[in-house]
């Protein structure tokens, strides 16, 4: 049974820095692309980014440069290092895990409010 658990949202000042952690279990976190999803408040989930397996990372315009994904395969563990955070980065964050066969499972989400 896979299961993702995120860890680390909380509240935080414009400009400030929250690190997201996603432990996975029932899966070989090594062969899947890990992502990170958010939906801020009376939005749609988006797309944040993306750590394919053996792949370059990839980042939405909107957190680029501000943003790091990294994974821990070791650990079985997903980061979201996210820094200089704006009121807009509010959202539940959400971690992803994307199977060869297109399957997604999502974590529970993790709640990031960011005050102005």
């Amino acid at each position: 049974q896979v299961q993702l658990m995120e860890s680390g949202g909380g509240l935080v000042q414009a400009g400030g820095s929250l690190k997201l952690s996603c432990t996975a279990s029932g899966m070989i976190f090594s062969c899947n692309t890990m992502g990170w999803f958010r939906q801020p408040p009376a939005k749609e989930r988006e797309w944040v980014a993306s750590s394919p397996s053996g792949g370059s990372v990839v980042y939405a315009d909107s957190v680029k440069g501000r943003f790091t994904i990294s994974r821990d395969n070791a650990k079985n563990t997903l980061y979201l290092q996210m820094n200089s955070l704006k009121p807009e980065d509010t959202a539940i964050y959400y971690c992803a895990a994307t199977f060869h066969n297109g399957v997604k499972y999502w974590g529970q989400g993790t709640q990031v409010t960011v005050s102005s």
